[in-house]
Order: structure tokens, then sequence, then C-alpha cells
């Protein structure tokens, strides 16, 4: 689909109306009845908006994604509606009343933004993706405070604008995912100066896989998980530079550095606590295990060990039953002994993938009974941790 405007004339929204639903298996059927009808390029766009739609789904809700549009890029790269809505949370309570929201994307920062009462010039420069960005601040009724404009980014004035948020592309059609920050689109030295202008406040969203010598000294690092994954890392400017604070969503619950040393490394005790994902991105481990009173497994592994069983939104608790050095075939016999018949398999610290040890391990259940393996080490050993996580 490379123009939208069919699908925005009443003909492409009653055909988008009567697709909604429709089963991927049942496409070519579909396509070839509706073709009587209608022209064949706008059967086709009908039906790929509904696919990306569907996709769309698990980010938006339904209720969103069924009147939004989408391109696949769009789909893909754009912000999850709750990471969004916390974002322009604290950027409302911040005092922020409009946000230059630069490479917008098709639009989901800019829609949490203005839902949050905040007044958005959503810009981008690739054609289809602002049209997609516009349509769906008409389609949510939020276009009395999005203004999108198509043009580059590094040639918009926002000095009249309360704070600045910046997306940068991270992927390349050539390299895929791109991990120097320097070679985002546009660069993150860019959108550090262009924050650093910004009147009152500013967020630039980074992959959360960026050093922490990267951030800048005048920022505040946030990195934010919603549902258990990580979703991506934000570097705030008018806020609290020189903080690290880990976020999970839903709640919100935060986390933010005491700058404790590292946590001292005790034998594996009764429960074994899962960090985070953003708490370790964040490096806030040693945290998380002082509210434990907790131990590390190994001083290189971000697993906390206790006695006792403390309740804590950033740490997931599993109670071991069983210990043993890597061994594949006395896991087998440990697994049927017990009749297992669900194992799940998590790693740290170990080259082995999970996968591969699940197959060869319970090539078939033998049971009901279900398992936790970790594969780690202990104290610098190959070790294989078995337990239940605790309801």
């Amino acid at each position: 689909m490379n123009d939208l405007a069919p699908l925005l004339t009443p003909e492409g929204r009653a055909l988008l109306d009567e697709v909604r639903d429709t089963d991927p298996a049942h496409e070519l059927a579909v396509a070839t009845r509706l073709r009587r009808d209608h022209p064949a390029e706008l059967v086709s766009a009908a039906l790929g908006q509904a696919r990306l739609r569907q996709r769309a789904v698990a980010k938006f809700g339904a209720e969103d994604a069924a009147r939004m549009f989408f391109t696949p890029n769009g789909v893909e790269q754009s912000t999850r509606r709750s990471v969004a809505a916390y974002r322009a949370e604290r950027l409302r309570a911040a005092g922020v009343r409009s946000v230059a929201d630069l490479c917008c994307g098709i639009g989901g920062d800019a829609i949490a933004l203005a839902r949050a009462g905040i007044r958005v010039l959503a810009v981008d420069r690739d054609p289809q993706t602002a049209a997609a960005a516009r349509a769906n601040a008409e389609a949510l009724g939020l276009a009395n405070l999005i203004e999108v404009r198509e043009a580059d980014v590094t040639e918009v004035d926002t000095s009249g604008y309360d704070a600045v948020f910046v997306d940068p592309a991270r992927r390349s059609s050539k390299r895929g995912r791109i991990f120097d920050p320097e070679a985002y689109s546009p660069p993150l030295s860019w959108a550090v100066s262009t924050a650093l202008g910004a009147s009152r406040a500013a967020a630039l969203k980074i992959a959360p896989g960026i050093p922490h010598e990267a951030v800048p000294a005048e920022a505040e690092a946030e990195w934010i998980s919603d549902g258990g994954d990580v979703k991506e890392a934000v570097l705030w400017f008018g806020t609290a530079p020189g903080t690290i604070r880990a976020t999970l969503l839903p709640g919100p619950h935060t986390l933010v550095s005491r700058g404790l040393p590292d946590p001292e490394v005790r034998p594996v005790g009764r429960y074994l606590y899962e960090p985070d994902g953003a708490v370790v991105r964040s490096h806030l481990v040693a945290e998380v295990a002082e509210t434990l009173d907790g131990g590390l497994i190994d001083p290189t592994i971000a697993y906390v060990t206790t006695d006792t069983l403390t309740p804590t939104p950033y740490a997931t608790a599993y109670e071991i039953t069983d210990r043993l050095p890597f061994n594949l075939k006395k896991l087998k016999a440990l697994l049927r002994e017990r009749e297992v018949g669900v194992l799940t398999v998590k790693k740290r610290g170990s080259a082995v993938e999970p996968e591969e040890l699940r197959r060869k391990a319970l090539p078939k259940p033998h049971g009901t009974a279900s398992v936790t393996v970790f594969l780690t080490r202990v104290a610098g050993a190959p070790t294989m941790l078995l337990g239940h996580p605790v309801r």
C-alpha cells in the first residue's frame, strides 16, 4: 500500500469495515469476491490494512486499532500505548502544555500526548507515514490538538513549544537494527543538542541496550518495561540530571538508583529472584537485593537469592527445589521421575539455548507437573537450578 488516500474515501472506508475481521486464511476468497465490485488495488490495500490493524491490537488495543491507519514499519516500530501514556503523563505533570514530536511515525506518541491534554506538532519526513499520522489524529478525534507536518525534523523550529520528544529511527532497510547511537536517524548527538535547547523539558526515546557511558551527564536515564518486557530507554532533560531509574508497567512502579555497591555473593538459598529486565538494564540489581536482604549467586549473574520470601514488584520469586551441576542425563531422569509435563527453561550466563535443552530434556511429556529450570552459573560453575514460581 503506497497511498492511504483511496482508503480514506467513502468507498475505501466501507471496504475497510467489510474486511475488518477477515481471517488471513480466507483472504484469497474474500479478495476474489470483492474484486467483482471494487478496484483490485483498493481491495488489496483494504486487506493489507486489515492485517496491519489486527497486528496493531497488541500495541494499541482493539478499539483504537480498528480505527487507525498503519504502515508495516509503523506497526513494528511504534510505541505501545501504555508506555506512551506513561511518558505523556510525566510530561504533563512537569507542566508541559505543548510538544514538538520529532520523528512521529504513525502518531502513537502524539496520540498519547494529545490525550493528556498537550498540544502537539508531529513531524515526519516520510509522506506515507505522515499521512497515516494525520489520518490517525482525525480518526481518534484529536485533530484539534495534533498538527502533522511532513518535513525533515532537523529543519523544524521547535522554539514555540514547551518540550521536545524525539524518537530517532534505529533500524535501517539495509542493516536492520542499529546499535551505534550516532548512526540513528537523526544521530543521538543532534537529538541531545535539540533537547538541551527545549524551554521546559525533553525526552529522547532510545534503544534499551544503550551503554550507560553513552548517557549524557545532563540527562536522567529511565528504562521502561511493560508486562515484564523491556520496551525502551528514555533520556529525560529538565528533570533530574544523573538520575538512573527503572519503571515497570503496569503500575507504574519506579526504582531509583542510590549508587549501591554490588551485592555480596552467597550460597543459593530457598528462593531465587529474577529481576525485571528494566532493573537489569538500568544496573539496579543491587537496589533490589538490598530490599530483599539478598545476595547474588555469582558475581556476574543478575539472580538474587535469599532464604526468606519478600514480595517485590521488581523481581519474580521462585522456590528452588534442586541444585545440580549441568548434566543433561541427570536432568532427564529427574524430570521423568517427577512426571514433568511442562518445562520452562530460563538462562543467564549459559551458552545453552533454552529451546534446545527443552527439546532434549523433555522430548515427550511424562505427566502434568511443571518445573522451571535455570541454566546459570553458581560461583563460576555451570549449574542447573530447578524450582517453581511463587504465586
